[in-house]
């Protein structure tokens, strides 16, 4: 059983949650995710990233969207209350280098949209920590969709804020200032992109002609974390790999982000079946 110490909603949609955690906590690095069950018995089990972690006070954060009847149930849980089971850490940790050299300073790009700026976060400081200057490009499509520009600001070096609006930062698509850094004299080591799919897509295809690491991460096609239901296979290089164990990050210039997107969209009518059945559209 694991304790909720704190909730928080930062948007519309999106909650925080920090979680009595102390084993995961000492043990999760970048990148990974935990398997939360809301209900006991036979209640649904889903992968959420760990967003922050603290070893020595044993705590993990999750941040999640309502997006289906378990993450609306989990919404409802309050301070105090218990969850039946956090399971992980899970999934292979982001690689995270030094990629200074010859007195310059490594440069790492993160990239987060939406609701992945979440697990942007421990990415981030990863790579700062490591000792390179890491520049995070929030995206959303209004202000108030912005989440954790406080956290961001204080875990890297610099931040940029885009909104499709306008509403707030510059009026334009992640992809404008990630393919201006790309064009200057000294481009990035790398760049992670973490969001809405179609975005991860194009940021890959901004990168992609100046010969920059990309690293995708396709959490969001998990189900059941563990391999064993095959639904997050997607291809990359022409290879099957499976997000929760082989992942969940890949090289982001050899994901079929076509086939990725229409996988994702394969059970739309039934889950919107179910929200209708389950009233969660009245919410």
């Amino acid at each position: 059983m694991n304790k909720i110490l704190e909730k928080r909603q930062l948007s519309a949609n999106v909650w925080r949650m920090k979680l009595e955690a102390p084993l995961i906590a000492r043990e999760r690095k970048a990148g990974q995710f935990v398997i939360v069950q809301v209900v006991e018995e036979f209640g649904e089990r889903i992968p959420l990233t760990i967003g922050n972690a603290s070893a020595e006070e044993g705590w993990i954060e999750i941040i999640f969207q309502t997006v289906g009847e378990t993450t609306m149930k989990l919404s409802r849980r309050e301070v105090g209350e218990y969850l039946p089971a956090v399971t992980g850490p899970l999934g292979r940790p982001t690689e995270i280098t030094n990629y200074s050299k010859d007195g310059r300073k490594g440069w790492v790009v993160v990239v987060g949209g939406g609701i992945g700026v979440a697990p942007s976060h421990p990415i981030v400081q990863a790579f700062r920590a490591a000792g390179n200057r890491v520049t995070m490009i929030m995206g959303a499509r209004t202000k108030e969709l912005i989440i954790m520009e406080e956290e961001m600001r204080k875990a890297a070096d610099e931040v940029v804020i885009v909104t499709d609006d306008g509403s707030y930062g510059r009026k334009c698509l992640v992809t404008e200032p990630l393919k201006e850094f790309c064009e200057l004299p000294e481009k990035p080591d790398e760049v992670v992109i973490i969001g809405p799919p179609v975005m991860m897509k194009f940021a890959a295809l901004a990168t992609k002609p100046y010969g920059v690491k990309t690293i995708a991460s396709l959490n969001s096609i998990m189900i059941d974390g563990t391999g064993m239901c095959g639904g997050c296979r997607v291809t990359v290089g022409g290879q099957t790999k499976f997000v929760c164990v082989d992942g969940p990050e890949f090289d982001a210039h050899q994901v079929d982000f076509d086939n990725f997107i229409k996988r994702l969209g394969s059970f739309k009518k039934e889950e919107a079946d179910h929200k209708c059945r389950s009233g969660l559209f009245a919410n």
